[in-house]
């Protein structure tokens, strides 16, 4: 028996993080994969929570030993999903949610072609704004050049994900995400 692989992604400020919080908070029985970064720890951020803060060093010794499902460099900083975590645990039959961005959760989709893909989206540019402004730490440029890229990540995710949550409210959001999750392991 093979468990769910469930890919949260979405445009930046959409609340996908918020999301997958409550839903690990529902469902205790979802893994929860970390990813590794190399940017810096945001105020509230917690290691081995939030991400595994490495340096660009580690990081890329543990990608030249195919150590990651995927990576990339976003805004900068590289990003990456241990490998062994995920398909481990989807071995052994438990389901396992990822958080990644688009480009990330393309390439699980690559490697993984049963993985779920859940795009979630803020309900609008203004709101995404707000909340992007909201973390305090996001410059104006990055809140723009993160504006400018969601145009062409939600394009991406009417392609080629499963399905797509608008995250008016984040607990009716979850809710959403938890039905889709709850259907997959049902038909598999």
């Amino acid at each position: 028996m093979t468990g769910v692989l469930l890919v949260l992604a979405g445009t930046s400020g959409a609340g996908k993080g918020t999301i997958g919080e409550l839903l690990r908070a529902r469902d205790p029985s979802l893994g929860w994969s970390v990813s590794w970064t190399t940017r810096p720890r945001r105020a509230g951020e917690t290691e081995g929570v939030d991400y595994h803060f490495v340096t660009h060093d580690e990081f890329e010794r543990a990608r030249d030993d195919d150590g990651f499902l995927e990576w990339f460099e976003v805004y900068g900083d590289l990003k990456g999903t241990p490998r062994s975590y995920v398909v481990d645990r989807l071995a052994r039959g438990e389901d396992v949610m990822l958080e990644l961005d688009v480009k990330g959760a393309l390439e699980v989709k690559r490697q993984i072609p049963g993985a779920l893909l859940v795009f979630v989206k803020a309900p609008s540019r203004e709101e995404q704004r707000r909340r992007l402004e909201a973390r305090g730490s996001e410059t104006p440029a990055s809140i723009e050049r993160r504006l400018d890229q969601a145009e062409d990540e939600e394009r991406h995710a009417e392609a080629a994900f499963d399905a797509i949550v608008v995250n008016h409210d984040p607990e009716q959001a979850t809710s959403e995400v938890a039905g889709i999750l709850e259907i997959r392991r049902k038909t598999g």
